[in-house]
């Protein structure tokens, strides 16, 4: 946040320009930093009920934040059903599930229910531009490839390239599938995947430091160059316009 002026609200010594939060899911990594904003509490957060009951008992960010000028405030959202947020409205977003698994501190890991992993379908009201958002995404069905086909830019699971790679590298003993994530370089996997779709911007996220696009000299690097796929780094902001995202 230091480095991201965006977030950051001049003058004040603990406040943010956070006008809220959306979780995809209860992994630990990706709200773990609700711990470290507490002193800016509340916070409006938006989930699914499955994430908020995963993060009031395994992993009890909710519980533990309401020390804090009442904590997380928890919106509701449904799977499919179309939301807004204060704080940007001429964004809409709806949550898809997507083929993913719970975290370990989930009562359903292994077993996960619908609303346990969502992506974001976002459109700018104004102009119609739309981002789809996949941070994890372990299989991709025929419910989902609708919202892939019609979104203009793609914000998508890159956290593997091989199903194995963290064994590989003696890192770990789960695969990429284990996680709920598909791996880039399978010959059915997300590459594949991407690459037959017709979004103007296609762009990987969630990359585990594993993975070998990193290093941009690398050949599974240039394949995604050839595909015209992007590789995103910190402080890549996208903007939804009417020429392109």
């Amino acid at each position: 946040m230091p480095h991201t002026p965006e977030l950051n609200k001049a003058g004040v010594l603990r406040g943010t320009h956070i006008g809220g939060i959306i979780l995809t899911d209860s992994q630990i990594d990706h709200t773990t930093g609700l711990l470290s904003l507490r002193e800016g509490c509340p916070h409006q957060v938006w989930c699914t009920p499955e994430v908020h009951e995963d993060l009031s008992t395994g992993f009890p960010v909710f519980t533990m934040l309401r020390h804090w000028n009442g904590g997380l405030v928890h919106h509701p959202i449904a799977p499919q059903q179309p939301f807004t947020v204060d704080a940007c409205p001429d964004l809409q977003f709806t949550a898809v599930p997507i083929a993913s698994n719970a975290p370990p501190y989930s009562p359903y890991r292994d077993r996960p229910l619908p609303g346990h992993n969502v992506a974001l379908f976002i459109e700018n009201r104004r102009n119609g531009q739309t981002l789809f958002y996949a941070p994890g995404l372990g299989e991709p069905d025929e419910t989902l490839l609708p919202w892939l086909q019609k979104a203009d830019c793609l914000l998508i699971d890159g956290t593997v390239w091989q199903d194995d790679e963290l064994q590989a590298a003696g890192v770990g003993r789960n695969t990429g599938r284990d996680m709920g994530h598909l791996a880039l370089g399978d010959e059915h996997g997300m590459m594949a995947l991407l690459a037959s779709l017709p979004a103007k911007r296609k762009i990987l996220i969630h990359i585990n430091n594993t993975n070998p696009i990193l290093n941009e000299q690398s050949p599974q690097r240039q394949a995604l160059t050839q595909q015209g796929i992007e590789v995103s780094w910190d402080g890549m902001a996208i903007t939804l316009q009417d020429t392109a995202c």
